[in-house]
C-alpha cells in the first residue's frame, strides 16, 4: 500500500515504493492521471456543464428502426431540444440560502470589528457566496489564502475539479498534502496559443510548481516559484525572508459530508422534464406524423413515396379492385395539451420589485446617502440570484426584476430576501444607520399585462405601503 505523506519536501512514501523504484514525482504522475478520468471528477464537471445549460438532452435524436432491425437517425422530424434549467435554480436557492445575508461581527471591541469588516468585506462575501455555490455543483470548493503584492490577506477560490485532496484521516478534516491543476492560456514559439495544464503540488514545506505534457509527467515549471507559501522582501536590504502556513493553506467547504454534487441526486429528473418539453414541442410540430395511416390497396412503390406524395400533394393514389374497395383510414394520435400547461406557464412569469427608501433625504442631509446606496447594492447583488437584475433609480432607488417565477410561495421566498437586505442596518464609522424601505411588487403576464403597467402597477403598490406607514411590502392585485 502507497501511503502519502508530503510534508517533510517530498520525501518517499514506504518502503514498498523503494522496491518498486516508485519515486514521489512518479507517485504524483500516476495518480493525477487517474484523478482526470475519476468518476469523482467526471460528475464535478457535469455539475458544472449543467448548472451552465449545456445538459444531454442537447444531444439527443430522433430514432427508429430500420428494415434491418438496425437503429438510423430520423433527421427529418421535428427534433426540439429544450433546456428549463431547474437545477441551476435549485442550486442558487441553496446559495443564496446559505450565503445570501451579508456577514456580521458581534464585539466588543468595536475596533476589532472594523478590522474584521475591511478583511472580510464584500469582496470575501462575494468569494463565500461562490464557494457556496462551487460546493452544491462540485460536492465540495475550496478556498486558498494568499498574500497578494500589497501584502493584504485575500482569498481564491478553487472549485472542486481542479484539487486532487491527500486526506490525513477518514472523515476528511486533515490535509496531508494537495494538488492544483489548471489550465492557463499561453502562446508558443510560432505565437499560436494553446493549452497548459499547470500543477501545484501543496506539502508542509510549501510548494512545488510543475507543467504536466501530453503523456502524463511532470516537468519543473521555470515561469513559477517553487519554496515556501509566503516570501517577504526587505525595501531597504533587500533580503527575502520566507514563512510557511502551520497547515495545507486548503479550507474544504463541503454540500454535505458525503461530498456528492447536488445534480447527482437530481439529474433524472431534470432530464426527464427536458425530454417532456421537448417531446411537447416535437409533438405540436409534426403534422401528418401524428397521424397512423390505414392503407388499402395503395397504387404505390413503398410507404416511403406514400409520405412524400402526402407531403408534396396532399393526395395518394389507391386502387379498387373487384370485391375490394381501395380507401385510407386514420387512427389519430390526440396530444392533450392540458397535461403540459404547468409546464407552458411557469416559462412566462416575471416579477418587479421596486424599492423605495423612504427616509433617504435624512442621509442626503448627513452627507452618506452614495455611500448608503453604495453600500446596498453591494448587499443586493451577493443576497439574490444571478439571473436576476439589479438597476438603480431615482425617486425609488432600486428596481429588481425577478425572472422565471414558478408560484407566489416561491416569489414571496425572494421577497423576503431582497427585505432583508434593507432590514439590516448599514454601518459608517462605527454608527448603524437604519433603513425605512417601502417595497412594491408586481407580475407579468398577470395582473400586468405589458412592460408599461408592470412599472405602474410597482409604483401605486409603492405609494400604497408608504401610505400605509412604510416599511413593508406590498404586492400589487395581492
Amino acid at each position: 500500500m502507497v501511503v502519502l505523506n508530503l510534508r517533510d519536501d517530498c520525501v518517499a512514501r514506504a518502503a514498498t515504493n523503494f522496491r518498486r523504484g516508485m519515486t514521489d514525482k512518479r507517485f504524483l504522475e500516476l495518480e493525477i492521471t487517474a484523478w482526470l478520468g475519476s468518476k469523482e471528477r467526471k460528475r464535478q464537471l457535469a455539475g458544472e456543464a449543467y448548472y451552465d445549460g449545456a445538459q444531454d438532452v442537447l444531444r439527443r435524436k430522433r430514432i427508429a428502426l430500420d428494415d434491418d432491425g438496425k437503429v438510423k437517425v430520423l433527421d427529418h422530424l421535428p427534433n426540439n431540444r429544450l433546456v428549463n434549467n431547474i437545477y441551476a435554480k435549485m442550486v442558487d436557492q441553496k446559495t443564496n440560502y446559505s450565503f445570501g445575508r451579508p456577514f456580521s461581527f458581534d464585539t466588543e471591541n468595536k475596533a476589532y470589528a472594523a478590522a474584521l469588516s475591511t478583511v472580510f468585506g464584500s469582496r470575501f462575501q462575494r468569494t463565500m457566496h461562490n464557494i457556496g455555490e462551487g460546493a452544491w455543483i462540485g460536492g465540495k470548493s475550496w478556498v486558498f489564502p494568499y498574500y497578494d503584492q500589497n501584502g493584504e490577506l485575500a482569498f481564491q477560490r478553487f472549485p472542486a475539479d481542479e484539487v486532487l485532496p491527500f486526506w490525513a484521516d477518514a472523515d476528511h478534516t486533515i490535509l496531508d498534502a494537495a494538488v492544483h491543476v489548471y489550465v492557463v492560456l499561453e502562446y508558443d514559439e510560432t505565437e499560436q496559443t494553446r493549452d497548459v495544464v499547470k500543477v501545484e503540488v501543496m506539502h508542509g514545506g510549501g510548494v512545488d510548481c510543475f507543467v504536466r505534457r501530453d503523456d502524463g509527467t511532470l516537468e519543473p515549471d521555470d515561469f513559477a516559484r517553487s519554496g515556501p507559501y509566503i516570501t517577504t522582501t526587505d525595501p531597504q536590504t533587500g533580503k527575502e525572508t520566507s514563512y510557511n502556513w502551520e497547515r495545507i493553506p486548503l479550507v474544504c467547504f463541503k454540500s454535505s459530508h458525503h461530498e456528492i454534487p447536488l445534480l447527482s441526486r437530481v439529474k433524472c429528473l431534470q432530464d426527464a422534464y427536458n425530454n417532456i418539453i421537448s417531446n411537447f414541442a416535437n409533438q405540436m410540430e409534426e403534422d401528418i406524423h401524428s397521424t397512423i395511416l390505414v392503407i388499402k390497396n395503395y397504387d404505390g412503390e413503398d410507404l416511403g413515396r406514400l409520405r412524400a406524395n402526402l407531403a408534396t400533394y396532399g393526395v395518394i393514389k389507391v386502387r379498387s379492385f373487384e370485391g375490394s374497395e381501395g380507401g385510407v383510414d386514420t387512427l389519430q394520435i390526440e396530444v392533450n395539451a392540458e397535461n403540459y400547461k404547468d409546464i407552458r406557464q411557469k416559462k412566462n412569469m416575471i416579477a418587479l420589485a421596486g424599492i423605495s427608501i423612504d427616509n433617504m433625504k435624512v442621509f442626503k442631509n448627513m452627507g452618506i446617502d452614495d455611500l448608503i446606496l453604495r453600500k446596498l447594492s453591494e448587499r443586493l447583488v451577493l443576497s439574490l440570484r444571478k439571473t436576476f437584475t439589479v438597476a438603480s433609480g431615482l425617486k425609488y432607488q432600486f428596481w429588481v426584476l425577478i425572472p422565471n417565477v414558478d408560484n407566489m410561495e416561491n416569489l414571496d421566498v425572494e421577497i423576503k430576501r431582497i427585505k432583508a437586505a434593507f432590514d439590516e442596518p448599514v454601518a459608517d464609522n462605527f454608527t448603524e444607520h437604519h433603513l425605512d424601505a417601502s417595497i412594491g411588487v408586481s407580475i407579468f403576464p398577470e395582473p400586468a399585462t405589458s412592460a408599461k403597467k408592470l412599472i405602474e402597477q410597482v409604483i401605486l403598490s409603492i405609494q400604497k405601503a408608504q401610505r400605509d406607514g412604510g416599511k413593508r411590502v406590498v404586492v400589487f392585485g395581492a
